[in-house]
């Protein structure tokens, strides 16, 4: 299939669409509003449903319900909607029905700016919401991947039953790049006599995340638990570059990681041997994997768009089997690759 040339926020929206997408909800915010252009003209042309919400807290609990009714569901929003949905994904998470969000990350804390982030990781990695619950979060680092991993997490949101994220950022949002994306068909479900469709000729359904009583939600808990643990045992995913003879491996994720690679483009010819480890799946995080890949190298420097939020999930996987460093933009700026490579540097320089 030919390729086109597309905007991030335009890929996502087309890549929902192509992964079956009947229902999506949205509130127009800064750098994701393209999403919701582009799908408030597909959707109804394809008979399918879109609603502007009146708010992201209003655009969650319609994601909630349609997912209840076995729809396959999606809303996108950045940081600050992102924040106010907490409380509805968790619903979602106890009431284990799927579902896809994505969040096009801006530069933050409070309002922020519309720039390239990527501090919302703790936030969307650890839950974020109340409860003990765990989601998948998914991170491209090209529109390409932002396709196919937009696609991926519908499968994995009917797999498990549960919220899936795709964590992207105003960059991957708003660049162009050719995309290839897979034909469009009718939106198919797998079977889900779970779900809310009317009762006639068969037992009710009941869907929620209200237990009053204690030892019924310790059952629930313990179900999600399992679920997780699956999750955990079946869907870690990660990229490694140039890491056989790296002395120095860097591990980030998203566009920092695009960076990255450029920055290794330039300091290998000066003699530095450096790789990359990305993780793809952010939750759950590949742990083991980063483990061996550090094992094989002198030292870790870690890179974000951030203070260093990812920096724990290093720490937990490399412990103290090398040195850890960091190198990190906040508020939007994002580094040139040069900036990467001076950092690159300093570090062998302590070596």
């Amino acid at each position: 299939m030919a390729k086109v040339l597309m905007k991030g926020n335009e890929a996502i929206a087309e890549a929902a669409i192509r992964a079956g997408c009947e229902a999506y909800f949205g509130y127009p915010i800064t750098p994701q509003t393209e999403v919701l252009e582009y799908m408030s003209a597909r959707m109804p042309e394809l008979g399918r449903a879109f609603v502007q919400a009146e708010s992201e807290l209003a655009a969650v609990n319609m994601l909630y319900g349609a997912a209840c009714t076995g729809a396959r569901a999606m809303t996108t929003t950045s940081s600050p909607g992102f924040s106010l949905m907490q409380e509805g994904l968790s619903y979602i998470a106890c009431s284990e029905v799927p579902a896809v969000v994505v969040n096009v990350m801006r530069g933050g804390p409070g309002l922020g700016n519309i720039q390239p982030s990527q501090a919302d990781y703790l936030q969307m990695t650890k839950g974020g919401g109340h409860g003990d619950y765990s989601p998948i979060v998914l991170a491209p680092s090209t529109v390409q991947e932002t396709v196919n991993l937009v696609i991926l997490a519908f499968d994995l949101a009917d797999k498990y039953r549960q919220p899936v994220y795709v964590i992207a950022d105003g960059m991957i949002g708003q660049m162009m790049e050719p995309v290839e994306l897979p034909e469009l068909k009718p939106p198919q479900r797998p079977e889900r006599p779970w779900a809310l469709t009317g009762a006639k000729g068969r037992p009710r359904n009941i869907i929620t995340s209200l237990q009053l009583d204690p030892p019924t939600l310790e059952k629930v808990n313990l179900r999600l638990q399992e679920i997780y643990r699956r999750i955990r045992e079946n869907e870690q995913r990660h990229e490694e570059y140039m890491t056989d003879d790296a002395d120095l491996l860097v591990v980030a994720y998203g566009t920092a990681a695009r960076i990255v690679k450029t920055a290794i483009s330039k300091a290998r010819p000066q003699g530095l041997k450096v790789g990359l480890f990305r993780p793809i799946t952010v939750n759950p995080y590949p742990y083991d994997a980063l483990r061996k890949a550090a094992d094989r190298a002198q030292r870790v420097l870690v890179v974000e768009l951030s203070a260093g939020q990812m920096l724990e999930d290093v720490r937990l996987a490399v412990m103290d089997r090398r040195p850890i460093h960091f190198f990190g933009k906040m508020g939007g700026v994002v580094p040139m690759p040069e900036d990467i490579v001076d950092a690159m540097n300093k570090v062998m320089a302590e070596a």
